[in-house]
């Protein structure tokens, strides 16, 4: 842009920088602006434009377009624009940073004014209650000298204290408070400036107070003043506490639980003799010792104390609900029980399910003619039987004994009678293949006769059934034997209860994980129930019926699959419903840990000598219990007669079970349920049954020689027995004199008669031949010297042991008692 006498444009320098700019153009639409100077009006281009820029001569770069230059233009402006707001950002930080510091400052001074205005009060009323205590005691002294006193100078209205009675430390305390309150005021009049240079600390705690006081340090100072103000410590209350106590703790925690001071505790146990510091385990009764001599009450507790959660509330009559009866089949192999099953399950569950019948666990329900319901379970064997038992589930409240019409009694029919009697459940015996042209049912009541199993055709109490599992003769008659027994065992339970229950069965299936067939005993299972069972726990995710279909619960008596296990359990374990989780896991943490303690100390549970011992405590055993098992029947029945005669009228010995060949796993579970040994003559334990007894404990002995055997139980048996104690006279004394010495009391002056006096012998004291002490002697003495025993014909001197009462004339009695093992003749 060119002005009228052709020169070039002006920038923004000299004269037109000192000019008067006029400002009457269009805003937003020139480019150029008049410059009004000295000399002459002159147009210059409008200052951010790129003529503007370009018109400052050759500051802008070659090759920069004009919106180029205008952008960075722009850019420029907002950077500035932006550091203006960042510095009055900060000030405005700066100036809220001055206002909290000043704001926490008079806080400060706020709790000081209070906290000393407080102490001042306390100070005066502390000055006023010993001034009335000093003047009711000048009146009681010198009541003339009281009422002509004068009374005490008063301060003026305005002074400190508020015309309070004056007194020196009254005024010496004022005098203080005044120059403590003059050099605050005197830092307020500098306008609160600080000398030297400011921390953060000192900003955050308000600077000159430096680390202030807490409250509950201000409350106990408020305390100690009171307590001085009234003229002495006062002690506190001592607080009595219920101490838990398990079987060690820590010596911190012990203190933690009684809420005293670990330092304490720790001298209270050096003082008992003791070393221990704050991070050593004690024994519980150590811990007993020193939370009572604190003071406080133990409360013993123990890890087993986690199954206590366990619901085990009896249950009120009118809760209970008559339940189905629980029968399980046993017998010996080949005599029909798998058949008989099968009969019973076909007959009995509804024709033309779709598929036909398909047994899923080994437990079903069956109803009767009469409609009553009948819980079968399929044989697990009698080991399995025996084992389920030993754990303490007693689930079979029926045994129907299978023999064959045929085959008459066989060996695992007598175990399986054995079985029976040890669980104490009743038995109806199923006489099966009766339909067979050789059957003899006779026989078959006859040799359970020597079983001591009598049926009712033989005058006995035990039913009797004959039946055909191939024709389906006498299925009936059995179904309702087994019924007419449930009504007379009377078998109740409580659906409204939590669940218990107990495992028949469990394995590990592929798809659906651990998987138990429970036997529900007493309450409902439910859907979403948490339990626990042996060492496992879990959660019940579905219930599965002998039909396969889903069910959302199990009552009493009903047989169900389980899912939804964390571990397999064994057959024979106990399921509890519990509340929560974390008592479930728990519970199952303490069984799994007390199993690995039991295993570890596995040999040492049925041994005889830890038999013997186990009797001796227990008064109430009086049979030894054991096992036999030999090459030949002829041999089994030898030992048998000849245990039967070992014992008397305090013990005796009892065969559990005999039977002829090899020790197996059903004879090691057996003698684990009862806690005997087992004793093998001429045979020896099979692999399975060697592994089972170490697992559990059980010992197993052999013999060749049928003599030593029955000396080895004759002399477990006469263990039982208690010694006999028997008393010796070896002498006796006559009393000549009595002297009375000091420290010793009176002393027999003595004469031997018969015998000899020893000083480890019984003495009895003997006047007009009745007995009026019985005890042990203090001293034997003869001359000065102190002997062990004095012949008959020579004196002595005796003392008796807590007892003084002795006159001359009187005769002592001296005896020794010796104690005789006893054995069986």
């Amino acid at each position: 842009m060119s002005d009228q006498d052709g020169k070039k444009p002006l920038g923004l320098s000299g004269g037109a920088r000192s000019g008067r700019v006029n400002q009457s153009f269009s805003r937003g639409r020139t480019k150029s602006v008049v410059v009004e100077t000295k000399r002459k009006r002159v147009m210059v281009p409008k200052p951010g434009t790129a003529a503007a820029a370009q018109a400052e001569g050759n500051t802008r770069p070659s090759g920069v377009s004009d919106s180029e230059m205008e952008r960075r233009l722009k850019a420029l402006q907002a950077a500035k624009a932006r550091e203006v707001e960042d510095a009055q950002r900060r000030a405005q930080e700066e100036k809220d940073r001055e206002e909290e510091r000043a704001r926490k400052r008079a806080e400060i001074e706020a709790k000081e004014r209070e906290e000393r205005e407080r102490e001042e009060a306390l100070k005066a009323k502390a000055e006023e209650d010993a001034r009335r205590k000093a003047d009711e005691d000048a009146r009681r002294n010198a009541p003339e000298a009281v009422a002509e006193a004068p009374a005490a100078p008063v301060e003026p209205t305005g002074s400190r204290g508020g015309g309070k009675p004056s007194s020196a430390p009254a005024r010496r305390d004022n005098e203080r408070d005044d120059k403590r309150d003059r050099g605050a005021g005197k830092g307020d009049r500098d306008g609160g400036r600080r000398s030297g240079k400011l921390t953060l600390n000192q900003a955050l705690t308000g600077g000159e107070g430096g680390r202030q006081r807490s409250m509950a340090a201000m409350k106990r100072k408020q305390e100690r003043q009171r307590q001085k103000a009234m003229g002495g410590n006062v002690e506190r209350e001592k607080v009595t506490r219920d101490v838990q106590v398990p079987e060690t703790i820590i010596v911190s925690e012990l203190a933690n639980r009684m809420a005293e001071r670990v330092a304490d505790v720790v001298k209270a146990l050096m003082q008992n003799g003791l070393m221990v510091t704050q991070n050593q385990p004690i024994d519980a009764d150590t811990a007993e010792l020193i939370v009572e001599e604190f003071g406080h009450k133990v409360v013993r507790v123990s890890d087993s104390d986690v199954e206590d959660v366990i619901d085990q509330v009896e249950d009120k009559e009118e809760d209970l609900r008559t339940r189905p009866p629980v029968i399980t089949i046993m017998g010996h192999v080949d005599h029909g029980k798998t058949s008989l099953l099968d009969a019973i399950r076909n007959a009995k569950v509804v024709a033309g399910e779709a598929g036909g019948i398909t047994q899923h666990i080994g437990a079903y329900q069956v109803k009767t003619d009469s409609g009553a319901l009948l819980s079968f379970l399929d044989t697990p064997g009698h080991a399995a039987f025996t084992s389920m038992r030993a754990r303490g589930a007693q689930v079979t409240d029926i045994v129907v004994l299978v023999v064959a019409a045929d085959d008459a009694v066989m060996p695992q029919t007598v175990e399986a009678i054995n079985h029976a009697k040890a669980a104490e459940v009743p038995m109806i015996v199923a006489i099966n293949k009766i339909d067979k042209p050789d059957a003899n049912p006779d026989k078959v009541r006859t040799d359970l006769l020597q079983h001591e199993v009598v049926v009712e055709k033989m005058s006995g109490d035990v039913q009797d059934v004959e039946v055909s599992a191939i024709s389906g003769q006498g299925l009936d008659e059995l179904l309702e034997a087994i019924a007419l027994q449930s009504e007379i065992l009377e078998l109740k339970a409580n659906p409204e209860r939590a669940a218990s229950g107990a495992v028949i069965e469990a394995q590990l299936d592929v798809g659906r994980g651990p998987v138990a067939t429970v036997l529900v005993q007493n309450g409902t299972l439910k859907q979403g129930d948490i339990f626990v069972v042996g060492e496992q726990w879990g959660k019940v995710r579905a219930l599965i019926n002998d039909k396969g279909d889903r069910v959302s619960e199990a009552g009493p008596s009903v047989p169900v699959e389980v899912l939804g296990l964390n571990g397999t359990p064994e057959a024979g374990d106990v399921l509890n419903v519990v509340d929560t989780e974390a008592q479930a896991r728990e519970i199952a943490e303490y069984r799994e840990n007390a199993a690995k303690e039991k295993r570890a100390a596995a040999g040492a549970a049925t041994t005889l000598d830890q038999l013997l011992a186990k009797a001796k405590e227990d008064e109430n055993v009086s049979e030894l219990p054991i096992l036999v098992k030999a090459d030949v029947q002829g041999s089994a029945e030898a030992i048998i007669q000849a245990m039967e005669k070992i014992g008397n009228d305090e013990v005796r010995v009892r065969v559990l079970h005999s039977g002829v060949g090899a020790i197996t796993e059903s004879d090691v579970g057996l003698a684990e349920a009862s806690g005997a040994p087992v004793i093998g003559f001429n045979v020896r334990a099979n692999a399975p049954a060697r592994n089972t007894a170490n697992q559990k404990g059980v010992e197993i002995r052999y013999y060749s020689v049928i003599y030593d055997l029955v000396d080895d139980v004759k002399a477990a048996a006469s263990g039982l027995l208690s010694a006999e104690v028997r008393e010796n006279f070896i002498g006796y004394a006559e009393i000549k004199e009595v002297f009375r010495v000091t420290g010793v009391g009176n002393v027999a002056g003595c004469l031997v008669t018969e015998g000899v006096a020893r000083r480890s012998a019984g003495v009895r004291l003997l006047r007009d031949n009745v007995v009026i002490h019985e005890g042990t002697l203090k001293t034997l003495k003869r001359f000065k010297d102190e002997v062990k025993e004095v012949q008959s014909g020579q004196e002595c001197g005796m003392a008796f042991e807590n007892y003084d009462d002795i006159r001359a004339g009187d005769v002592i009695e001296i005896f020794e008692r010796e104690e005789v093992e006893r054995s069986l003749a």
